[in-house]
């Protein structure tokens, strides 16, 4: 669902640039508490879940090349508003869409720049938005175990890919370019989206389910799992006792060999599993080029860049081109992800200083 540059005007563009832009900077904000340096003891979690957010945006580029068909001559792949929200946090999630967005408009020509602030909101905060309160809610009426957490992320990606369709369809009919009949736009968009919000659901219900089976400490959406139980006791609930838990091995406590997994499997999706996906237009592609939203689209002002179009320039073999042009996008992605965490986490808020009371005797 990446937009183009001409799609929409240019006052909406810039509308929604300051959007976006004020979106991430609510997540730099609210990011530092997800990742435990809003304070000196920071968040539960916090400082395993830093380390985490590079590779969670590396992850969801790798797989966003991965399309895969949903009808006759669509595909659709990847938004990860909601497996981002999940797994680190709503306000982190903004930030890795937000990453996965900047390096692919950048270096891949891929979203349009001008239209980089309608991406962001789109498939950045409304879905990370979405999915957060979709899946919060359905976590707090469901049984706590991870069965249930895993179907409410299943649920809250599966909506939150409409949602996304509904939102650029509501930019669109502000800011379009083209006379298209609005009603024709948002039947097309949520349609073919619906669609690809099963595939959505599918690989993010996966994810979180392989990531909670294994360390659910590192997942941000399954703290409830640790939560204490209530008892009644005349009439008050209150926290059931539990045991103190014995301390954790070094080798559980740490993320490396999470990490060096979870980087092991976003460079095999982009260099190799890549080259096997849908080669058909993904969903705004085909609504646009049937209702006629492209006819004003305009060249990528990157179009000339080395790596346009997710493939190295130069090298003619289609499957070692792509395959490159994808572990250099997950190298850049993890890289730049994970400075931006580790800056965000870095910048603590100072103790404030303890009042000195004094008494008379």
């Amino acid at each position: 669902m990446h937009v183009p540059d001409g799609f929409i005007d240019a006052p909406v563009s810039a509308v929604a640039g300051v959007v976006a832009a004020g979106a991430v900077a609510v997540g730099l904000r609210g990011a530092r508490r997800e990742l435990g340096g809003a304070s000196p003891g920071g968040v539960a979690g916090g400082e395993r879940t830093a380390p985490l957010a590079g590779l969670v945006a590396a992850f969801i580029f790798a797989v966003q090349m991965l399309n895969f068909p949903v009808a006759a001559g669509t595909s659709g792949h990847l938004l990860g508003g909601a497996l981002a929200a999940i797994l680190v946090g709503p306000y982190t999630g903004v930030l890795c869409i937000a990453v996965v967005l900047l390096m692919q408009g950048i270096l891949f020509a891929d979203g349009g720049l001008t239209a980089l602030g309608v991406n962001i909101t789109v498939m950045g905060v409304v879905t990370t938005v979405v999915a957060h309160l979709l899946f919060r809610g359905l976590t707090r009426v469901l049984p706590r175990t991870r069965r249930s957490t895993t179907a409410a992320a299943f649920v809250a990606a599966l909506v939150s890919v409409p949602a996304a369709a509904v939102a650029f369809t509501a930019i669109y009919a502000v800011g379009g370019t083209t006379d298209v009949p609005i009603g024709k736009v948002l039947t097309a968009m949520v349609g073919v989206h619906v669609l690809i919000g099963i595939g959505e659901a599918a690989i993010t219900a996966l994810t979180v389910g392989a990531v909670i089976a294994v360390r659910p400490d590192l997942v941000h959406g399954a703290r409830h799992l640790g939560t204490p139980l209530k008892l009644r006791v005349d009439g008050e609930l209150v926290d059931a006792p539990a045991p103190a838990p014995a301390p954790a091995p070094a080798a559980a406590r740490s993320t490396r060999r999470v990490w060096a997994v979870g980087l092991a499997a976003a460079l095999v999706l982009a260099g190799l599993v890549s080259f096997y996906a849908s080669a058909d237009p993904d969903g705004l592609e085909k609504v646009a080029a049937d209702q006629g939203i492209d006819r004003k689209a305009r060249e990528h002002a990157s179009a000339d860049s080395p790596l346009a179009d997710y493939g190295v320039g130069d090298i003619t073999d289609a499957r070692l081109s792509g395959g490159l042009a994808g572990v250099i996008g997950v190298g850049v992605t993890v890289v730049v992800g994970s400075g931006v965490f580790w800056a965000v986490r870095s910048r603590r808020t100072p103790e404030a200083p303890a009042t000195r009371t004094t008494g008379s005797v």
